[in-house]
């Protein structure tokens, strides 16, 4: 009996160390531990830090050119543990500078001379500054030892693109999206140091968390959308309308703040040649603001934490040609109560969310710019999606540049599991006919991939894989202990710039249950999903059906058993079923009818031959 259980416990050891296997980690990363700035349980290390500005900004835009310009003073702490010697500032208005490299179009007439950098100081002290190609510009400076600050003061000035909309610019002849629109001190983080990726067009940002001060001056009858809480609403709106805007805030119902006939009145703003509307945000990673002078205005409000009665303003600002756009406010509004209650069942943690009816589809913090579109579905699936992002990356620091899954995915699971809350009719699997067609070719590479090394890869690495990595193990944990899991991840890394390992470790930490097996093989691992419908056997009324995974990634099963009357038994296995490493699992059942045939597949059933997932009977 003794030797029996010997053998037991050393065969439990083996397998727990096959189950608790490490994953892979790059030198760069594995340094990060090494110097205790992040832990193996998750959570930042003793010695984490990470490098915050503050943005005093003054912006002047003048639709009739599309000129930019303004100031600002940029006090700088460096926290880290390192004497630096220069500073990397991005200058992403670069995009659209001649002689960029960048991999989307941009029309010739949106070429510009790049950013225009005036007037440079460090401390006082003018600093020259070199002609700059690209979207980084490293500035040599006097040392700059741990624990000190340095102030830096600058002009500038570039034309806002007008015919190509790539997250930013002209909307049409009177409205106008400014994101990208100041330098920025980039992020020098314990992983790689400064940030020298250049922004070309597809991957997205990483930006550290900074407070910002912005001064925005625009004609006097455009009205400001912004990141941030105005603190000024006397100087730039009549009492009507700051009425109005008080009265949305505690309130449920929708309001109109601007309609089409306060349009026509014009006395929305005091009428003066040019207004400034001044915005303060705190602790966010980025700063953008739309203009309009002929866009309504729809908001509302929502209690997001109803311990502390704390509420959201949701805003919709748009163009009355866009017919959708009288409903979005009501999606938005929903979106904002489910992220709060249901999933990822968070406290919005923002006092504001303005979508704006703009050309593309982006997020910032607190400022959406969506373009129309002519369904109802498409509608709140952009919506909710671009809401999400709240959440991540702008709440939890990710970098989007190398790790677009962290925020992509994110919101992807977001948007398939909401958009059925606001509307019963939707089944949104959006990426998910993509991934099966890419899934196991020469193409598709591993989730982990860096984004910014990706490109036919980028799409399904980036939104429908990584979401369906989180769904999976939702279904394998059950809602309550993966909100527990989730939960420990964003308390433990928001306002910080958490890794992929930070997300792995918390998780696991989070559950109670090292997924490792999961993690590697579905974000670090080749393969495809490919399950196939064995054999089914019949024993009186007993079914056995068995079913294979012919590939190499671990799926859930979702079985449908049609009956002869036509009637339906669903049965459902989580990823948990080839956690052991099997390649067969057998779903059995009881029954008295007669069974017609037997289906695989669910509406985020990932799986690269449906072909052999019926079996007739």
């Amino acid at each position: 009996m003794m030797k029996k259980r010997f053998l037991f416990l050393l065969l439990l050891a083996g397998w727990q160390q096959v189950t608790a296997q490490s994953l892979f980690m790059p030198r760069n990363i594995r340094q990060a531990y090494e110097k205790q700035t992040r832990s193996e349980s998750g959570a930042p290390g003793p010695r984490y830090w990470q490098n915050k500005a503050g943005y005093d900004i003054r912006v002047k835009f003048e639709p009739a050119t599309n000129l930019v310009s303004g100031s600002e003073t940029i006090v700088y702490t460096n926290n880290s543990p390192d004497t630096l010697r220069y500073l990397n500032f991005k200058l992403f208005a670069n995009l659209f500078q001649h002689g960029a490299v960048r991999n989307m179009k941009v029309t010739a007439e949106d070429l510009h001379k790049g950013v225009a950098i005036k007037n440079f100081k460090i401390n006082g002290t003018a600093r020259k500054v070199s002609a700059v190609t690209g979207t980084n510009m490293p500035v040599a400076i006097d040392d700059l030892a741990p624990g000190k600050q340095a102030e830096i003061t600058l002009d500038f000035s570039y034309t806002l693109n007008e015919n190509t909309h790539i997250r930013t610019g002209t909307v049409d002849t009177g409205a106008y999206f400014l994101a990208y629109f100041f330098p920025r001190v980039a992020v020098y983080d314990d992983i790689n140091g400064w940030d020298m990726i250049p922004y070309s067009g597809v991957t997205e940002f990483y930006n550290d968390f900074s407070d910002f001060k912005v001064a925005i001056t625009v004609p006097g009858n455009y009205q400001v959308w912004a990141t941030g809480d105005l603190k000024n609403g006397p100087e730039v709106y009549t009492g009507t309308y700051l009425e109005r805007i008080a009265r949305a805030e505690k309130n449920d119902g929708i309001i109109d703040i601007i309609d089409s006939t306060d349009i026509r009145k014009g006395n929305i703003s005091p009428r003066n040649p040019f207004n400034t509307w001044r915005f303060e945000a705190s602790n966010v990673v980025d700063f953008a603001f739309a203009a309009s002078n002929h866009y309504c205005w729809k908001a509302t409000s929502v209690e997001v934490d109803r311990a502390t009665k704390r509420r959201t303003r949701v805003d919709v600002a748009f163009n009355t040609a866009h017919a959708d756009y009288f409903e979005v406010i009501n999606y938005a509004r929903a979106t904002v109560d489910m992220m709060s209650h249901h999933f990822p069942k968070w406290p919005f943690p923002y006092p504001h969310i303005s979508v704006f009816d703009g050309l593309d589809q982006m997020e910032y913090p607190m400022m959406v710019n969506d373009n129309p579109v002519p369904d109802k579905a498409g509608a709140i699936e952009l919506t909710d999606h671009e809401i999400f992002h709240t959440m991540f990356p702008f709440y939890m620091g990710t970098n989007e540049t190398i790790y677009a899954w962290m925020d992509e995915g994110w919101a992807t699971i977001g948007e398939w599991l909401i958009s059925p809350m606001i509307d019963a009719t939707i089944v949104d699997n959006y990426g998910m006919s993509n991934y099966n067609a890419i899934a196991g070719k020469a193409q598709d590479l591993p989730i982990m991939t860096p984004s910014n090394q990706q490109t036919d890869a980028y799409m399904t690495n980036a939104y429908p894989k990584p979401a369906l990595g989180y769904l999976y193990v939702k279904d394998m944990l059950g809602d309550s202990l993966f909100l527990k899991a989730l939960h420990h991840y964003i308390r433990t890394w928001n306002g910080k710039h958490p890794q992929p390992y930070d997300f792995f470790n918390c998780m696991n930490a989070g559950a109670g249950k090292n997924m490792n097996w999961f993690w590697k093989s579905w974000f670090f691992d080749e393969g495809y999903p490919d399950l196939a419908i064995g054999k089914v056997d019949r024993n009186g009324r007993r079914y056995e059906v068995t079913i294979l995974s012919k590939g190499s990634k671990p799926v859930p099963v979702d079985l449908t058993v049609t009956f002869e009357d036509q009637t339906r038994l669903q049965l459902h296995k989580s990823i948990a079923c080839w956690e052991k490493g099997n390649k067969t699992v057998i779903i059995p059942f009881t029954t008295s009818k007669k069974v017609s045939k037997v289906t695989l597949g669910g509406t985020w059933s990932a799986d690269v031959n449906p072909a052999d997932n019926v079996k007739v009977l």
